[in-house]
């Protein structure tokens, strides 16, 4: 479905073209339908779903030229009425609609002058919406539109009673919507006092995993980050991929560092002018780049056929968002990959994504060197190709290749600048990462000293289990178990080392906070 498809007049079309959405997520898409018809509306769904723009763009066209108050829209925090508020301007750019966010540790004085000035939407607090309709500086008797948006959030902030008040005090002749990520009881004791007959629409987490889409995860430690990503990357064939950063800052490091390294990559994050947004958007889809960098927010409603691959450079904050990145790939049947990177602290963080997308993600190994260089030969031997072909000035160059020869096989010399210039950044060495030393272990195993034990009721099986969970390491890869009173030693695969270090390392086993150390060596009997 596309945003042209829904009842809506062209100035909000036009608006959603600039946000860069392109097609509706699926709130939307069941949402905006219902409100157009003027029906009454529970919509069950996270945020990060798009649910502002669901009830954003029908409420928008229902907005006349009447110089009044024709909506609320109730939020639980200062910080989301900011947002809201900041979202229906931008999809009400080319229709004549003010939206003013009223909320308290702002001056009242200053919300009163805009309420006086005239304005069609007000999105606000509770507290702050009822303090202004007390003093009459804001009347609800003529509004067409109440919307609760985050119901639980304000029911677990205490603010029912102050919700009830408001409604009390606004037309009874009114549409009204109500957004909740769950559905306790006082909230659907409102839904049944306050609406007529509502439609109740839910956005399964479940309907959203697309089955042509295959998916694993990459243990790799923090430190090797950005190497391991290159590795991955080098790996596979991508026509076009998305990497999700958490943060503006980590979108704008990571661009630079692919950059650095010749990949043709560009960030996209809220801080981009539209043009500057559009800009990027145009080079991915005409394949000028093929990777786009992007937080999640800045890839809200984006839609480009063509991606092979969406990366997780960092792990999402939630299931939801998840579930909304690796649909970005495997569109119109197409198959689609979702590779996420996982460092030791986020296994559990992966666990819980698992656990709510019911399915098991499989653990792939960091591809080696030499599976790169094989991946990579063809691509290698033309970039060469082309720049002999160029004719390029190569005299700054002719000194040190005479030289080179006098004293080297021209092989040995051109073997040497393959790895220097395609693998001069790959200091990723997993053997290197840690030197534990003799920890006394049997050969082939890592030994730890743990600083608890029967004191905490641990037991083998418990610790395997936590372990194995944690780390994201098969439970009978694990060595010999000595349990004492206050403390434990475990042995664990060399090469599972250093994930388990970082992984356990001031966690919490059995629910007690733990110390990790390398065990020392046992003393050699005489």
């Amino acid at each position: 479905m596309k945003f042209e498809d829904f009842q809506i007049s062209e100035p909000i079309k036009r608006a959603i073209r600039d946000m860069g959405f392109e097609a509706p997520s699926p709130i939307q898409e069941k949402v905006i339908p219902v409100i157009l018809d003027g029906s009454d509306v529970i919509g069950q769904a996270q945020t990060g779903t798009g649910k502002t723009a669901a009830f954003g763009i029908p409420l928008i066209e229902k907005i006349t030229n009447d110089n009044h108050v024709q909506a609320i829209i109730l939020t639980p925090t200062r910080e989301l009425a900011i947002q809201v508020a900041g979202e229906l301007q931008k999809l009400s750019k080319h229709k004549n609609v003010r939206t003013v966010p009223i909320y308290g540790g702002q001056s009242i004085g200053h919300q009163i002058k805009a309420l006086k000035r005239g304005v069609h939407i007000v999105v606000g607090t509770p507290g702050r919406v009822l303090d202004h309709l007390n003093r009459r500086t804001l009347q609800l008797g003529r509004i067409h539109t109440f919307i609760l948006d985050e119901a639980d959030e304000m029911l677990d902030m205490g603010f029912i009673e102050d919700i009830e008040k408001v409604l009390k005090m606004a037309s009874s002749q009114r549409q009204m919507m109500l957004f909740s990520a769950t559905m306790p009881p006082p909230i659907r004791k409102l839904s049944n006092k306050y609406m007529n007959k509502p439609e109740q629409i839910t956005i399964s987490k479940g309907e959203m995993t697309a089955p042509s889409i295959s998916q694993v995860y990459y243990k790799v430690l923090e430190k090797n980050k950005l190497e391991s990503l290159c590795r991955v990357i080098d790996s596979e064939h991508i026509e076009l991929g998305i990497i999700f950063c958490r943060t503006k800052k980590g979108v704008a490091e990571l661009t630079e560092a692919l950059q650095a390294r010749g990949y043709m990559a560009d960030g996209l994050h809220g801080d981009l002018t539209q043009s500057q947004r559009d800009m990027v958007m145009k080079k991915f889809r005409d394949s000028n780049i093929e990777f786009l960098i992007a937080t999640d927010v800045a890839a809200r409603g984006l839609d480009v056929e063509n991606v092979s691959h969406v990366i997780n450079y960092d792990i999402p904050q939630d299931p939801e968002s998840y579930v909304h990145r690796i649909g970005r790939t495997g569109r119109a049947g197409r198959e689609g990959l979702a590779l996420t990177l996982v460092t030791p602290r986020e296994m559990k963080h992966l666990r819980s994504i698992e656990l709510e997308i019911k399915m098991q993600i499989p653990s792939q190994n960091l591809p080696s060197i030499e599976e790169v260089v094989e991946k990579q030969q063809e691509s290698w031997k033309k970039q060469i190709v082309d720049l002999m072909e160029l004719h390029d000035e190569t005299d700054l160059y002719e000194t040190i290749v005479s030289d080179l020869i006098k004293d080297y096989p021209p092989e040995k010399i051109v073997t040497s600048l393959l790895k220097l210039a395609f693998y001069g950044h790959d200091n990723l060495s997993e053997d290197a990462a840690y030197d534990f030393g003799d920890t006394g272990a049997q050969k082939g195993m890592t030994r730890f000293f743990i600083n608890v034990g029967r004191n905490v009721d641990l037991t083998p099986k418990k610790l395997v289990e936590e372990v194995a969970d944690l780390a994201g390491i098969p439970g009978r890869t694990i060595g010999k178990i000595d349990i004492f009173e206050n403390f434990t030693f475990i042995e664990v695969p060399e090469e599972a080392a250093p994930f388990v270090y970082e992984a356990i390392k001031y966690s919490r086993l059995n629910g007690a906070r733990v110390n990790l150390e390398p065990a020392k060596p046992r003393p050699k009997r005489r």
